[in-house]
């Protein structure tokens, strides 16, 4: 039996897998509130209790984690918690745990992937020798790539999210200036990600508030617009803000969402140009399946095709939104069941 786990900012999934030759079979999976708990351990030690289930029972383990790993350690982005794959191991009497980024781990599930697992923008001509990438915005933004070696592909990866933000218009120039002027920089993620579509909000509103933060990428505006209304909690502002948008109850909101989405497509489109995806690129996240009838009005390929000129080599690259939202979870079990 495997064990797998997508940890994110905000929620984690955890998910017992049956081993299989390509893609494994999920038996159970349970979703915890990530920072209800002081680290993933007492989080395990429950959920496998809940099901049954003793750890020895457990052949291999992979968990996906919000940050940069190194040597199977990992401090998540969003989160204080210090992930160790080998304390994990011992503390919950565990083989072995490989600990990846969140984003790799999903880029393991990419090639076992169904066709009514995805939403194709972009058809495109897939090369079958070509890489592909993923790109997946939620409370953080996350970036991975599939190297194909020998026709295999080999997901590793980045932390591109925290590149810096590259400003295409006069108008973003004025919001690039705004952030920079909050935060010291802007990153891809203080833009491209659900607090980053707060950050775009307050500009679009003249609006920036006090750091009362959602997350590292963005703090609570000032104030909220009509269309917006009153909100208790700042993890809902993203979608409010959007819904506000795409109903049309606020022009700045609705340009707000604009902005968002032009951004998200062209920071797709500079992933699928620096790691030369002729295989594919996919949005994954949890953001991108509810804004789909806003993508799919076609600011977001607009600005993923903007990009003389190489215009020609991303028109044909194909381009799909996953909807399977435990695509995290299966690429940890994926990895699980086949770690080499």
């Amino acid at each position: 039996m495997l064990l797998a786990a997508d940890v994110g900012g905000t929620k984690t999934l955890l998910g017992l897998f049956e081993e299989a030759p390509e893609r494994p079979s999920q038996i159970e999976s349970g979703e915890f509130v990530t920072l209800d708990y002081d680290s993933l351990v007492p989080m395990i030690r429950e959920f496998l209790k809940a099901e049954g289930v003793e750890p020895r029972a457990i052949t291999a383990a992979s968990f996906g984690v919000a940050g940069a790993v190194t040597d199977n350690v990992a401090r998540l982005t969003n989160v204080p918690w210090l992930v160790d794959g080998r304390e994990i191991a011992e503390a919950a009497s565990l083989p072995h745990v490989q600990i990846l980024n969140d984003l790799q781990a999903m880029a393991y599930s990419v090639p076992v992937l169904e066709p009514r697992e995805l939403e194709f923008l972009q058809q495109g001509v897939a090369q079958s020798g070509g890489n592909a990438a993923v790109i997946a915005a939620g409370t953080g933004l996350g970036e991975a790539f599939l190297l194909n070696v020998d026709g295999r592909f080999v997901p590793g990866a980045t932390e591109g999210g925290h590149a810096d933000w590259g400003a295409r218009t006069p108008r973003e120039i004025e919001m690039l200036a705004a952030i920079v002027r909050i935060y010291g920089r802007c990153s891809v993620e203080h833009v491209v990600c659900g607090p980053g579509l707060v950050n775009i909000y307050q500009f679009t509103h003249d609006a920036w508030g006090s750091r009362t933060y959602i997350s590292p990428a963005a703090f609570v505006p000032a104030r909220t617009c009509e269309g917006v209304g009153r909100v208790d909690d700042p993890a809902d502002l993203p979608g409010a803000i959007a819904r506000s948008g795409a109903d049309g109850r606020c022009p700045k909101c609705r340009e707000a969402l604009d902005m968002f989405v032009e951004a998200y497509g062209a920071e797709a489109g500079n992933l699928a140009l620096r790691t030369t995806a002729a295989a594919g690129v996919y949005i994954g996240g949890g953001i991108a399946p509810k804004l789909l009838p806003v993508i799919r009005g076609g600011r977001f390929m607009d600005a993923f095709r903007a990009k003389e000129p190489m215009q020609d080599l991303v028109a044909t690259i194909p381009v799909a939104v996953i909807l399977n939202a435990e695509a995290g979870l299966l690429g940890a079990a994926v990895h699980a069941n086949d770690p080499a």
